[in-house]
C-alpha cells in the first residue's frame, strides 16, 4: 500500500538503536548453540522476551510522534547503553549470573519512563508503568532462577497491558446505538465483536498509530534478524576445514532457507499486516497486537533457525539442530499468518492445521537422512510455502479489503 501524506519514516537514530538491539538478541542464538537442548532453548526464550519488550517500548515511543525531536533522539541513544550491557551479559544470565543483565534491563526501563514522561503526549501513565517495571527488574537481580523468570513474565504482562490498553482507546465505551440487551451482553462479547472494536479508529486522533512507520520499523528489524541466519551460515562455513559435499549442501540449503523466509515475510506477511492496520484507522490495540505481540514468535523463530543452521554446518548436535530448524520454521509460518486459516474456503480451514505440524515434524526425518538433508528439505518446504503465500496473497488482500475480519483465522462468518 502506498504511503499517505504525513506518514512518518524510520529515523537514523532508530536504525542505530536497532543495530544495538540486534547484537543483544543475537546473543540468545549463541545460548542455544552453547546448550543444544530444551533447557538452552527455554533459557534463550526467557532472555529474549524482556529484550523484545524493551525494544517495543522504544518503538512505541517514536511511533507516537510525527516529529523527530532532539529530546527523543537523546533518550533513544541513552537507551542503547543499557541494551548493550544486557547484550554483553546475556551469556552470564543464561548460566544463572543475571545480576548485571537484570540491572541493565531496569536501566532501560528507567530511560523509557523518563522519555514517556517528558516527550510523549498522554504518556504519564505509561511512564509510571515503566517506573514500576524498572523497580521490579532491579529487584529481580537478586532473585534466584527460575523465580527470576517468573517475576520477569509478570512484569512483561504488565508492560503489554499498559502499552496495548492504556496507550489505546476503549472503543467499546462509546454509545453506538446498541439496544439494552446488546449492552448487557457486552461483558460477554464474542471474539468477533472484540476484534471488530479493534478495527474502529481511536476516538482521540492524537492516539492514532502511524501505520507506515510501524510497518517499516518491524520490517527492518525482521531483515536484521534474517541477517542472523545468513551470518550464522557464513560464519559457521568459514570455520569448517573440510569442504566436502555435505558442507556445500548445508551452505546452499541455509542460504535458500534464509531467502525463502525473506520472501514469505515481505511478499505476504508484511502487506497483510499493514493492510489490516490501515483498515483499523491506526487503532493502537490492533497495531501493537499485530506487531508487538504478533511478531514475537516469528522473530524468535529466526534466532532458533539461526542456531540450528550453525549447529548443522559445524557438525554438532544434529538432533537438536533438526528440531531448531523445523520447529523454528513452524513458529515462523504460524506467527506470520501467511497460511490462511479463516472460514473463506474449505481448503483454508484444513491447510493451516496440517502445514504447521508437518513443518515441525520434518525433524523426524533425521534418523532416515542426514542433518544436511533435513536442512535441504526444510529449505524446499519453505520455498513451497513462499510460493503458496505469493499465490494466495492478492486474493487475501481483496477479501480483507471487503471485510478485514477475515484476516483473523478463527473468526466465524456473521
Amino acid at each position: 500500500m502506498g504511503e499517505e501524506p504525513g506518514e512518518k519514516r524510520v529515523s537514523w537514530v532508530e536504525l542505530y538503536f536497532d543495530l544495538i538491539f540486534a547484537f543483544a538478541v543475537g546473543e540468545t542464538t549463541h545460548v542455544m548453540v552453547a546448550t543444544p537442548a530444551w533447557s538452552g532453548f527455554a533459557r534463550a526464550l526467557g532472555l529474549f522476551l524482556p529484550l523484545w519488550w524493551t525494544w517495543i517500548g522504544f518503538v512505541v515511543l517514536y511511533n507516537r510522534h510525527l516529529e523527530d525531536r532532539v529530546s527523543q533522539r537523546l533518550f533513544v541513544l541513552a537507551g542503547t547503553l543499557p541494551c548493550a550491557v544486557a547484550a554483553v551479559e546475556t551469556h552470564d544470565a543464561a548460566s544463572g549470573q543475571g545480576i548485571a543483565f537484570a540491572l541493565a534491563l531496569a536501566a532501560a526501563r528507567l530511560v523509557l519512563a523518563l522519555a514517556f514522561a517528558f516527550t510523549a503526549e498522554h504518556g504519564k501513565k505509561v511512564a509510571i508503568g515503566y517506573g514500576v517495571s524498572a523497580v521490579i527488574f532491579a529487584a529481580s537481580a537478586w532473585v534466584p532462577s527460575p523465580w527470576r523468570y517468573v517475576l520477569w513474565a509478570f512484569t512483561l504482562i504488565q508492560e503489554a497491558g499498559f502499552l496495548l490498553l492504556r496507550n489505546g482507546e476503549r472503543n467499546g465505551a462509546r454509545d453506538d446505538g446498541r439496544t439494552g440487551r446488546q449492552k448487557e451482553n457486552r461483558t460477554r462479547r464474542t471474539r468477533t465483536e472484540a476484534i471488530r472494536a479493534m478495527l474502529e479508529p481511536p476516538v482521540d486522533p492524537a492516539r492514532r498509530v502511524d501505520a507506515a512507520h510501524l510497518a517499516e520499523r518491524f520490517g527492518l528489524m525482521m531483515i536484521i534478524l534474517m541477517g542472523e541466519v545468513v551470518i550464522s551460515v557464513g560464519a559457521s562455513a568459514v570455520d569448517v576445514p573440510n569442504h566436502d559435499p555435505r558442507y556445500w549442501l548445508g551452505l546452499l540449503g541455509g542460504l535458500v532457507l534464509a531467502a525463502a523466509l525473506w520472501w514469505v515475510y515481505f511478499t505476504a506477511a508484511a502487506p497483510l499486516n499493514e493492510y489490516v492496520l490501515r483498515a483499523s484507522g491506526g487503532n493502537p490495540t490492533m497495531a501493537y497486537g499485530i506487531y508487538a505481540g504478533g511478531h514475537l514468535s516469528p522473530a524468535f523463530a529466526l534466532l532458533a533457525m539461526s542456531a540450528g543452521v550453525t549447529l548443522t554446518i559445524s557438525g554438532e548436535s544434529p538432533s537438536a539442530a533438526a528440531w531448531l530448524i523445523t520447529g523454528g520454521l513452524g513458529m515462523y509460518v504460524a506467527g506470520s499468518q501467511v497460511i490462511p486459516g479463516d472460514s473463506v474456503t474449505r481448503v483454508a480451514r484444513v491447510l493451516r492445521p496440517a502445514v504447521i505440524p508437518v513443518t515441525i515434524c520434518l525433524a523426524f526425518l533425521k534418523p532416515v537422512i542426514s542433518i544436511t538433508g533435513v536442512v535441504l528439505v526444510a529449505a524446499l518446504w519453505a520455498a513451497g510455502i513462499a510460493a503458496y503465500a505469493t499465490w494466495r496473497t492478492p486474493a487475501r488482500l481483496n477479501v480483507i479489503k471487503a471485510d478485514p475480519l477475515t484476516y483473523f483465522r478463527q473468526v466465524p462468518p456473521d
